[in-house]
């Protein structure tokens, strides 16, 4: 006798277990969507504010960096001698330098004549400052005293700048209480630490803040000849230099910044406790909904052991659900966060992006809050004796 094709498919027990209560799939399904939506936008935010915490540092066109031992991130930067970059020419392999002044500057609205905090630094404008190509030619507008770039990706509190510029209006506002004019405009974005940044000479830096010794700087920019050793060059400069300055390479700058965000302040934590707590609701959520299932088909998982079917088979059914809610759970969840992430960066300018490692860590938190959920169901199913349910 011959059997149809269909005779030896296997049967989907898995699926027609859930699919079986429609209205059930659909509450657990938005159980561990809501949850992996939390773990997306929880992760998000720190990753996202980590990455805004340094905006600016990853711009700058330098291979190492010059910092005074006193400054503890870019909101409490301390000033160090300009004469330190001198020094630091000495090195044959140093090819050139650039002393930067880093403060926050009160800002006028010239809309709402409000004020408001941004980030203003001063450098020479002949002296390459970020890897933007086009920042060289714009600079140029910066040796007239009084003149500013000003950052087109900053918050909007700071009034309709980059519109009103575009239009070739002439922007002017109060900047430190004096009058300045913008003179161009850059993209930088805001940060975690500023709402905004401006551009200008060091000679109106100094203007706008005459507290500042003409001698003092907060960071300085080192490059380096092209195939040169960084840290064998930074080894060296810490030994010739004075303990007033730290050396550091682009990349310590950044994760310099990022740690003190990261060990300094509650952000790190929060966000982190708030992944956590979006698992654990979502591990209840699956469990109540795989135990539930398992409790009202006991008898017939007691009727198929009966018949001989092996208890390793219909664990197997159990850990199938559990990978299908994973499945069908996550999709939602990665739809809705991109959408999310969107709304974040329209609404407030930060860089939170969806980022493939976290996309990927998330599908493997949900899948191991689904399969520990069901290994933890599964203990109803060991229990399954056709001798008491019969």
């Amino acid at each position: 006798m011959k059997f149809g094709p269909w005779q030896k498919r296997s049967i989907p027990l898995a699926w027609l277990l859930l699919s079986r209560q429609p209205l059930r799939l659909l509450v657990a399904l938005a159980g561990i969507s809501f949850a992996g939506i939390l773990m997306f936008m929880q992760l998000g935010f720190r990753d996202g504010l980590f990455d805004a915490s340094v905006t600016v540092h990853r711009l700058f066109d330098a291979d190492l960096v010059l910092m005074s031992p006193r400054s503890m991130s870019s909101i409490s930067m301390s000033g160090f001698p300009r004469r330190r970059l001198v020094q630091a020419m000495a090195h044959e392999d140093v090819v050139g330098t650039t002393p930067v002044n880093w403060n926050f500057l009160l800002w006028r609205n010239p809309e709402t004549l409000t004020t408001r905090s941004i980030l203003a630094l001063g450098f020479e404008p002949s002296a390459p400052l970020f890897q933007d190509p086009e920042l060289e030619v714009k600079a140029q507008a910066l040796t007239n005293p009084g003149r500013v770039l000003f950052d087109e990706l900053s918050r909007n509190e700071f009034g309709p700048i980059p519109k009103w510029f575009k239009e070739g209006r002439i922007v002017e506002t109060e900047l430190a209480g004096k009058r300045v004019r913008v003179a161009g405009l850059v993209r930088l974005g805001p940060s975690f630490g500023a709402d905004g940044n401006l551009l200008t000479s060091r000679e109106t830096f100094l203007d706008l803040l005459p507290s500042t010794p003409p001698g003092s700087i907060e960071i300085g920019l080192i490059r380096l000849r092209p195939g040169s050793d960084p840290e064998k060059i930074i080894n060296s400069l810490r030994a010739s230099l004075p303990s007033d300055v730290k050396v550091f390479t682009r990349q310590g700058f950044i994760d310099f910044e990022k740690n003190y965000w990261r060990t300094s302040t509650s952000i790190g934590f929060i966000f982190s406790l708030g992944a956590a707590m979006g698992f654990v609701v979502g591990c209840v959520i699956v469990y109540q909904i795989l135990y539930s299932d398992v409790s009202d088909h006991l008898p017939e998982y007691a009727t198929l052991l009966a018949m001989g079917y092996r208890l390793k088979t219909l664990l197997g059914v159990v850990a199938r659900e559990g990978i299908f809610l994973a499945l069908m759970g996550y999709v939602p969840a990665y739809l809705v966060g991109q959408a999310l992430y969107a709304l974040v960066r329209s609404s407030t300018k930060l860089p939170v992006v969806m980022d493939p490692s976290r996309a990927m860590l998330v599908f493997v938190l949900i899948l191991f809050m689904c399969m520990s959920s069901a290994l933890l169901a599964m203990r109803r199913l060991v229990d399954a004796d056709p001798a008491e349910i019969f």
